[in-house]
């Protein structure tokens, strides 16, 4: 019997595959071929259709990698055609298995609007249904021969990720340019089969289900004509109906599925690939709508509609139709599908105000779910910032990817580090591209953790990552899943149609704390140093700009730079990608995000300098003023403003000996051996020694990092397994000694590299700092610095975004012993009950933290920072050349400390000519009330917004004062706009008083008291 059940299977796959959907297409005509070859980087639509093409042939070779060649195809549809469906169907040398990711092409017509894309599982363009006969066909194809990066060999490095490196042989041939009759008939035999033999495999083999389908596949087989597919498939089709047609369980699971097309802003492709991307899918998905009335296609990140507004306005148009329809739902509300992990506090706000500005202003749609399925673990700061954006729900799917735990649940309400839940899912059916086939659903419904308790999940369906979309294909496959006995009920409709019906199914979903930790991709906190050095170089000259501009206007009249403002911040904020900022792309992409990085900060640093100067005085005096931008005062400079330095403590000491160097300010005494070792770091207020005994601080060490796969990505448990420390040096030598700072420089070389290091202790300072330079030319190597500290700490405490989060530094079980490597932003925190130590950092994110017993008895804590990676794939030259980098330890420090020297260190005093004090615009009475951001608002009303946050993880009473009139102070969301929900504020026209809960976001706008004329 089960002999049997193989042969009509099998027979069925050879039938299908080799007969009926070679027959969906007959009675084919060549169309005629000529081409153009764009010179350089894609070029405007006008200017190639008026190029001058030059004739063709299938078969020719086409396309050197990031080349564009211009496809003009004509012909006539034959007049024996009238009545008959006909579409053209151009193959232009498709890797058959990878839509999105190897040669793409966009149709246009003979006035140049976009008719469709074109795709390996995509290949049409509807002509005629019914065509006259006769009529003349002219289409330009747009054809991008875009490199398969990720091929079936996998992660090997390659040149084709440079267009620089990657040569410019043709990487394809035209396989296909032909008109044909497209039988509707025997595409729908087709599905009909393919639905009924996918279901029929998911069934167990005891279920009756499968073998009654299976009885009546065969008899449609037996039925079939394989020579006259045509003439015989409404017969065959005719015995598949009753199968078809019986009904789902009345308890069978509902999927919503949501027709999606992931677009990665940016991977194995550059922006500018991207920015066609989008156009292509587009035009495929409105195509689709205008034969499909059914279709809801969600598409998240403002960012490519922006782009498509920009560059495509004849999408764009039809697309705002579909919106106002309700057919092309915005979801996301954010600008892109950014990383979660590494953005800073003010960043990821404004993913949420930039995203759902636009796309409440642009297409009239207030988003409501928050939709990323493809980034690398999520913040435990998300849950907040989504209800201040005025979201109510969130998707992932990314947390399947885990390797060592499954996550416990679908559907639950997701806690944040202040308290805030918001109702969450995370499809069973573990990808963001489905397909929608029988395996895919099947798998859903199995998977799903929530049986017995809810009935519900989300399917996003269409081709992703590279684009696409859905195709007739899934629909015809949706269409017959609606209701069939054997399957999951299955709905097209939105994301939002899904979460309410969701939430009213179970309103008392589990709840989970804290963040979402992808056991994976871990690697993704260090890769491509450059690229995260320039997001959080970018990201603190932004505050600066945004708080000395605002400034300058309350105080002189200055006009604020909204516009620049607006723009650069759009372009940090697309640069936080989550396969930018993480480090996961193409060298093209990070080499144009390094230029990005390197024009941002020229521009912020004009703005910055023009603000100051507007405001700092005579300068004609030869005096200076010091401006400080951090939240807290130091040295004699106030928070947020500028005033003449005021040295703080005693001098510095430094002093050489046989144990090396010493240096001491009186706070404490530092000892650097003659290998350039950090052997003491005394704490003089307390008597403490910071280091373990025996154990260096900054020492360097390295691994060997080739992880499985993934390389970019990835960094495996067992890289732990080598180490080498390094400790020879060719100079340590004193190169600073006077009353401010003490320094001593370390030179060491290693492998291929070379790194110097600078160890400074400044006047009145509770820190060492570390200045970094290494010259990096490993391969596959991992650079990390370690503090081993004198203290038994049971937890981390790393800062993310408004506030900061607790890990485990034991392994007790399984889900603390993967977090082996994890994200911090400034600074990361250990420490007993009434002392601790914290390491502070200008650029880096990647930390892991451990706990040894010593023979004393005593237990070490090592803090180590990942400095450097070296991974091959997808960039082979990663972080090759020179960086620059800054860290520091904090002996003694408390978590206010932490925050207050994580800012410091990232916020460098501005010197500037001048004789004027500047009184900060705001002032704040509780260390532990932290302001993030100052600016004017967005709507030009000259209001002041100032968004803080309670920083120590308590409850906070703080008192808010301005010196400027206050007429009025309102709370305020992410959109500077009212909040339903707001807190009690005790306002006077000096200030305004109010109360957090712990790592509580309070966003404050004040409008200020003008008097009248």
């Amino acid at each position: 019997m089960h002999d049997d059940r193989r042969l009509v299977e099998d027979r069925l796959n050879r039938v299908l595959g080799e007969r009926i959907w070679t027959a969906v297409y007959r009675d084919a005509v060549p169309l005629r071929v000529e081409r153009w070859n764009a010179p350089g980087e894609p070029v405007p639509v006008r200017e190639a259709l008026a190029a001058e093409y030059a004739p063709a042939a299938v078969g020719d070779a086409w396309g050197p990698p990031w080349g564009t060649t211009w496809f003009r195809l004509s012909g006539r549809v034959p007049r024996e055609w009238a009545g008959r469906t006909v579409e053209a169907v151009i193959d232009l040398g498709f890797h058959p298995d990878r839509p999105g990711f190897s040669a793409e092409g966009l149709v246009h017509a003979p006035d140049g609007t976009a008719i469709k894309g074109l795709n390996p599982r995509n290949a049409w363009v509807r002509i005629g249904a019914p065509a006259r006969g006769g009529e003349e066909v002219l289409l330009h194809v747009e054809a991008a021969a875009n490199p398969l990066i990720l091929g079936p060999d996998g992660f090997l490095p390659t040149p084709l990720g440079d267009a620089d490196t990657a040569g410019d042989a043709p990487l394809y041939r035209l396989a296909r340019t032909d008109l044909a009759v497209f039988d509707e008939e025997v595409w729908g035999l087709a599905m009909d089969l393919e639905v009924l033999g996918q279901l029929m495999r998911e069934l167990p083999l005891e279920e009756p289900r499968r073998w009654e389908i299976l009885r009546t596949v065969e008899r449609a087989l037996d039925a079939l004509d394989v020579n006259d597919v045509g003439g015989t498939a409404p017969a065959a089709r005719e015995r598949l109906a009753p199968s078809l047609a019986a009904p789902a369980h009345a308890g069978a699971h509902r999927i919503s599925a949501v027709g999606h097309a992931h677009i990665d802003s940016a991977w194995l492709w550059p922006l500018r690939e991207t920015v066609r991307k989008v156009a292509r899918t587009a035009a495929n998905v409105i195509s689709l709508m205008d034969e499909h009335p059914g279709l809801v296609f969600a598409m998240s990140q403002a960012q490519q509609l922006e782009w498509l507004r920009d560059h495509r306005p004849d999408v764009y148009a039809r697309v705002r139709r579909k919106v106002v329809e309700g057919r092309f739902v915005p979801v996301g509300g954010m600008w892109v599908e950014s990383d979660t992990n590494m953005p800073g506090s003010e960043a990821l706000a404004r993913q949420f105000c930039f995203g759902t500005r636009f796309f409440r202003d642009e297409l009239g749609v207030r988003t409501r779910e928050v939709w990323l399925p493809d980034s690398f673990g999520y913040s435990a700061a998300l849950p907040q910032l989504v209800k201040l954006s005025g979201a109510r729900w969130f998707l992932t799917q990314k947390i399947s990817w885990s390797q060592t735990n499954r996550f416990p649940h679908h559907t639950f309400w997701w806690e944040g580090i202040d308290g805030t839940r918001v109702f969450t899912h995370f499809p069973p059916v573990d990808t963001y591209n489905s397909e929608l086939t029988g395996h895919e659903l099947a798998h859903a419904v199995r998977n799903y953790r929530e049986k017995g308790r809810a009935t519900r999940s989300l399917v996003p369906f269409g081709h992703g990552d590279g684009g696409g979309g859905p195709t007739r294909e899934m629909l015809g496959r949706a269409d017959r899943l609606a209701d069939l006995a054997g399957s999951p009920r299955v709905r097209v409709e939105s994301a939002a149609d899904f979460f309410a019906k969701a939430a009213e199914d179970y309103p008392d979903a589990p709840v989970w704390l804290g963040e979402l930790y992808l056991e994976f991709h871990r690697g993704t906190y260090t890769s491509q140093a450059r690229t995260k050095q320039g997001n959080r170089r970018s990201e603190h000259l932004l505050r600066e700009a945004e708080l000395w501009a605002a400034t300058a206007a309350v105080r002189t009249g200055a006009d604020y730079p909204y516009e620049r403002l607006e723009r650069l911040w759009k372009l940090v904020l697309l640069n936080q990608f989550h396969d930018i900022l993480p480090g996961s792309s193409i060298a093209w992409v990070h080499r144009e995000a390094a230029r990005t990085y390197a024009a941002i900060a020229e521009e912020l640093t004009g703005i910055i300098e023009a603000a100051q100067r507007a405001v700092a005085g005579d300068v004609s005096g030869g005096g200076s003023v010091v401006f400080n931008a951090a939240p807290h005062a130091r040295g004699g400079v106030p928070a947020l403003g500028a005033a003449r330095p005021v040295p703080e403590g005693p001098d510095v000491a430094v002093d050489s000996g046989a144990r090396g160097h010493v240096l001491d300010n009186g706070l404490l005494r530092v000892t650097v051996d003659g290998r350039g070792l950090v052997t003491s770091v005394l704490d003089l207020a307390t008597g403490r020694e910071a280091l373990a005994p025996g154990g260096p601080g900054n020492l360097l060490q390295i691994h060997p990092d080739l992880p499985n796969a993934w390389d970019a990505w990835d960094v495996d448990s067992f890289y732990r397994n080598s180490v080498t420390d390094l400790t020879g040096a060719e100079e340590v030598a004193v190169v600073l000694k006077g009353p401010d700072a003490g320094a001593v420089s370390v030179t060491r070389a290693f492998g291929s590299s070379r790194v110097t290091q600078v160890l400074t202790l400044r006047r009145g300072a509770r820190r060492l700092d570390v200045d970094t330079e290494v010259d990096w030319h490993e391969r596959e190597t991992f650079l990390k610095a370690a503090f081993p500290l004198d203290v038994r700490a049971e937890s981390a405490a790393s800062e993310t975004q408004f506030g900061h989060l607790h890990r485990p530094t034991h392994t007790n079980t399984s889900w603390d012993a993967a977090k082996f490597e994890t994200c911090a932003h400034r600074w990361i925190h250990v420490g007993e009950p009434g002392y601790g130590h914290a390491v502070a950092n200008d650029s880096t994110y990647g930390h892991d933290v451990s706990r040894t017993v010593r023979e004393d008895g005593g237990t070490t804590t090592t803090v180590r920072l990942s400095l450097l990676r070296a991974p091959r794939f997808p960039d082979p030259e990663t972080d090759q050349g020179v960086h620059r980098l800054r860290y520091a330890l904090l002996p003694g420090a408390g978590i206010v400390d932490a925050v207050r020297e994580g800012y410091r260190i990232n916020l460098p005093e501005r010197v500037v000519a001048g004789d004027a004090e500047v009184a900060p615009l705001v002032t704040v009475d509780d260390p532990g009330v932290v302001v993030e951001s100052l600016k004017l608002a967005d709507d030009r009303s000259g209001d002041v917004v100032v968004r803080l946050y309670e920083a120590r993880g308590g409850r906070a009473r703080a008192r808010l004062g301005t010196s400027f009139p206050l007429g009025r102070a309102t709370a305020v969301d992410l959109l500077e706009e009212p909040l339903a929900e707001a807190p009690v504020l005790d306002v006077d026209d000096e200030g305004a008083a109010f109360s957090l809960r712990p790592f509580q976001i309070l966003t404050l706008r004040l409008t200020r008291d003008r008097p009248t004329m």
